[in-house]
């Protein structure tokens, strides 16, 4: 009898490769670049200006000194009070989101496309003029001081924190961008005002445009809004100028923070990496999607289907302008942790030497990554992030064009070398978050010497 059920599954068709849009490129007098692609699909625009000044701009001293000042950004900003600035977007039917990452910084908005020329001067409005009062930053001071006093409830930022700065020191790399508490409570809007005049100038950031506009609009409405800021055009700012290059350091191989009584250990296994720029890129990619970049990856089926240590964990390389790292990220049962701790160093160690991918690992990890690769570009929205991505990392043009066909390139030799050359057993740090008492021993016995047993500072 025929049930109607599919007992085999479909088989897959071939991956087809991304046609990412031509992207038009101004530069106006000031130097402000100007990078436009056209959808009209829909009578929508997705607008971003990007400030190539996140966290890595923050001087030693002050960490987290980047994000305040984005925060700060829309707290006043051309004779507008906060309100009047959200009140401002809101009768054009949008809102600004300021992101602050590591590398940059990126206020977007989305808007019909006959309010673009309003949105993008009160945009103007808040990346040169900003109010940076010092009502307004008591205000958003304590707002930050308080979720950074929340950190040490959870172990996972507390276990991100250890990491970052175990594998990159001192480097403003080393704290996450919202920064320190001790450093939050000492800025002052003159060090807002110092960082806004060193690295918000028009010759080091990108407006980025998306949708329902023609060149000529673009043109228009950058010049109108942007065309009198007037920064001065050297000395410039690109992001990795006040940082020096991320160091190679020493640090302890195995790093304890204890949380008494905790059910789980928060663990994160990784070392110091390359930049997004990386000739290896797209076999770091398809080498990650198979030690642990996805569901079935190595292991997440060994930590979780086999041994039951864990819900889930997952590897990235997480890349940037200057270094970046990767790093395995997990939460186990406290009884687990040494065990899962070793697993996960046979397994990095494994596909390195022992029991490199196979053919099945391969073609799995090409659907994978490549069969669902043109949903990231469905929107207005994602297409303007992309080329915020493109600016961002110095990428060329064809970046997104090449992926299918470079990911579906990659050969098992290549593999093998990026395997070699990218995960480092010996290099590894591992970080583990949970109750010394009753994963001391056990993690000092995995051969990565006595855990060293600290606090982190948040």
């Amino acid at each position: 009898m025929n049930t109607g059920v599919r007992r085999d599954p479909p088989v897959p068709g071939p991956g087809q490769p991304v046609a990412f849009p031509p992207v038009t490129r101004l530069t106006l007098a000031n130097g402000l670049a100007v990078w436009f692609v056209e959808r009209r699909q829909l009578p929508f625009v997705s607008v971003s200006i990007l400030v190539p000044a996140g966290s890595s701009a923050d001087p030693v001293e002050q960490p987290g000194v980047a994000s305040l000042l984005a925060d700060m950004l829309d707290e006043g900003a051309g004779g507008r009070s906060a309100i009047e600035v959200q009140e401002a977007f809101g009768r054009l039917g949008t809102s600004i989101d300021t992101d602050a990452g590591f590398d940059g910084v990126l206020l977007s908005f989305a808007v019909l496309p006959r309010h673009a020329a309003e949105a993008c001067a009160l945009a103007a409005d808040l990346l040169i003029r900003p109010r940076l009062g010092a009502d307004d930053l008591d205000r958003v001071r304590t707002l930050r001081l308080n979720r950074l006093r929340q950190l040490p409830n959870s172990a996972g930022a507390l276990a991100d924190q250890a990491f970052g700065r175990a594998v990159f020191g001192d480097h403003p790399y080393g704290h996450q961008p919202w920064g320190l508490v001790r450093a939050i409570e000492q800025m002052r809007v003159e060090d807002l005002a110092r960082l806004h005049g060193s690295t918000y100038r028009p010759s080091s950031c990108t407006m980025i445009v998306a949708g329902s506009l023609d060149q000529a609009d673009v043109a228009h409405v950058a010049e109108s809004a942007f065309g009198a800021w007037a920064a001065p055009m050297a000395p410039d700012f690109r992001g990795d100028t006040i940082a020096a290059a991320v160091p190679a350091l020493a640090a302890p191989r195995l790093i304890l923070v204890d949380r008494p009584g905790a059910a789980q250990t928060e663990l994160r296994i990784g070392h110091l990496a390359v930049s997004r720029r990386t000739p290896d890129y797209h076999a770091m990619v398809l080498l990650n999607a198979i030690v642990g970049g996805q569901f079935v990856s190595r292991i997440n089926m060994n930590l979780r289907e086999q041994k039951g240590y864990t819900y889930g964990a997952h590897t990235a390389f997480d890349l940037r302008r200057m270094a970046g790292s990767f790093v395995l990220q997990t939460s186990v049962q406290t009884d687990a942790t040494a065990d899962a701790v070793r697993e996960s160093i046979a397994e990095l160690t494994a596909i390195r030497r022992d029991r490199p991918p196979t053919a099945h690992e391969i073609e799995f990890g090409y659907a994978t990554l490549t069969r669902g690769y043109a949903r990231n570009f469905e929107t207005t929205g994602q297409l303007a992030r992309a080329l915020g991505q493109l600016a961002l990392y110095d990428l060329p043009d064809h970046t997104f064009d090449r992926f299918v066909p470079d990911i579906l390139a990659v050969r098992a030799d290549q593999l093998a070398q990026a395997a070699e050359r990218h995960l480092r057993p010996e290099d590894l740090v591992v970080v583990a978050v949970g109750d010394r008492a009753k994963v001391e021993s056990g993690l000092a016995r995995i051969g990565l010497g006595d855990p060293v047993v600290t606090t982190v500072e948040v």
